[in-house]
């Protein structure tokens, strides 16, 4: 068996667990609704529900879980800019 390996402490089999459930849920009614509003989560602008990404307000690999309560849209420039950091972290970022 291949040994298993952590980010920040999350084990890899817990990450690819929770990015199946994230798969799942962009086939939902719910993240269909989320996209309609075409609201980025960071900075509020308004894009085509095409543009608008999955984000994980605690990163999975940080411990975040693929739930209704963790998982925003975001546009695509702020979620690559986002990466692995805390909304607080990224904002803090921005703001700079």
């Amino acid at each position: 068996m291949k040994d298993s390996f952590f980010f920040d402490g999350v084990d890899e089999v817990v990450i690819r667990q929770e990015r199946d459930k994230a798969r799942k849920l962009r086939k939902s009614q719910w993240w269909k609704t989320k996209l309609s509003t075409g609201i980025c989560h960071y900075c509020g602008e308004k894009f085509p529900a095409k543009q608008l990404t999955m984000d994980h307000l605690l990163p999975v690999t940080r411990g975040g879980s693929s739930s209704k309560g963790n998982i925003v849209a975001c546009c695509r420039g702020c979620n690559t800019k986002k990466r692995d950091m805390m909304p607080d972290e990224f904002l803090e970022k921005m703001e700079k």
